[in-house]
């Protein structure tokens, strides 16, 4: 393998120098070169305005946004029909990250497929891999490229998922209260919207502008449960549907979900407490005990050894 890069490295040597010398010997003798490159370079400087917005354009304009349009036309192509809708699904439960669209992740999943190709590859040739070994360091990487859009948008969504669940009871609460002091569903909604942040906070002014330009409470509030993917949401939109459908008050079903969100908050904490022991096991094994031991039996053992070895002299 070595002896195959240092003699396309000489072949590549010797084209260069041939490539150097036949344009020396072609070129006309003289001042005709230096009096050419002036004239070139007063024809940029007096060339039309049209002209030289194409030559100073930068380099993403250029080249970089040509390449991402024609990453896009080859993601759809490869992409099946059906791939786009659970892309938007994706993207939805990632809360729409700024910038990112169906196209957009497809075209992700084209250059990192390509970019992880040749990274793995001259990867493969600088450390002198064998056949089998680069063959599967490539297609790894070309996979794990590929993959790559996919997995930033599920832990995206992970992320957001977290939040949600965090930012719900209080939310739940503060819709009680509101209630209860006098407001209406949608004004209580309104006022968790401008008073909290986070995720939630925006699903409830989304939902707000969804009713506002003539969508059904019903539909709007089955739309916030599709964006997320959170089973407590799920079941607190559900109560509401079941409650705006049966004409059941609604401070009382935001006085029930708010006492059963609490408990069951409460169970997610005890929940994570009981796997504390089981996830503190491994360090504990391996990382504490070994210097416990060491710090412990150690002196006993160099003692042990002194005395054999005094006893043995």
């Amino acid at each position: 393998m070595s002896g195959g890069i240092m003699l396309l490295g000489v072949v590549m040597i010797f084209v260069a120098l041939a490539i150097v010398v036949g344009s020396v010997a072609v070129s006309p003798r003289g001042n005709n070169g230096v009096d050419r490159s002036i004239a070139v370079l007063e024809a940029l400087t007096a060339a039309p305005a049209e002209m030289k917005r194409e030559l100073d354009a930068p380099f993403g304009e250029r080249v970089l946004i040509p390449f991402l349009l024609r990453a896009q036309g080859l993601g759809r192509r490869l992409t099946p029909a059906d791939a786009n809708e659970r892309i938007h699904e994706k993207l939805e439960l990632a809360g729409n990250p700024a910038g990112w669209t169906v196209d957009r992740v497809s075209a992700g999943k084209v250059v990192g497929f390509i970019a992880a190709l040749a990274v793995s590859m001259v990867f493969a040739l600088v450390t002198g891999l064998g056949f089998l070994p680069t063959m599967v360091v490539v297609v790894l990487a070309s996979v794990a490229g590929y993959l790559a859009p996919n997995l930033y948008l599920y832990q995206k969504a992970y992320d957001r998922a977290a939040q949600l669940q965090k930012a719900l009871p209080d939310a739940i609460d503060l819709l009680t209260i509101s209630v209860e002091s006098g407001l209406g569903f949608d004004a209580a909604v309104a006022q968790v919207a401008r008073n909290t942040h986070g995720p939630l906070a925006e699903e409830f002014s989304r939902m707000l502008q969804e009713m506002q330009i003539g969508r059904g409470r019903s539909d709007a509030l089955r739309s916030l449960a599709d964006r997320t993917n959170l089973p407590d949401l799920r079941a607190f939109v559900s109560a509401m549907v079941q409650a705006d459908a049966f004409g059941i008050p609604v401070g009382q079903v935001l006085r029930v979900q708010s006492s059963e969100i609490r408990v069951k908050r409460r169970q997610w904490a005890e929940e994570l407490a009981q796997k504390v022991p089981v996830k503190i096991l491994i360090p504990l094994i391996f990382c504490i005990l070994p210097c416990l031991f060491i710090a412990v039996l150690g002196p006993a053992g160099i003692s042990i050894m002194d005395n054999f070895r005094g006893t043995l002299t």
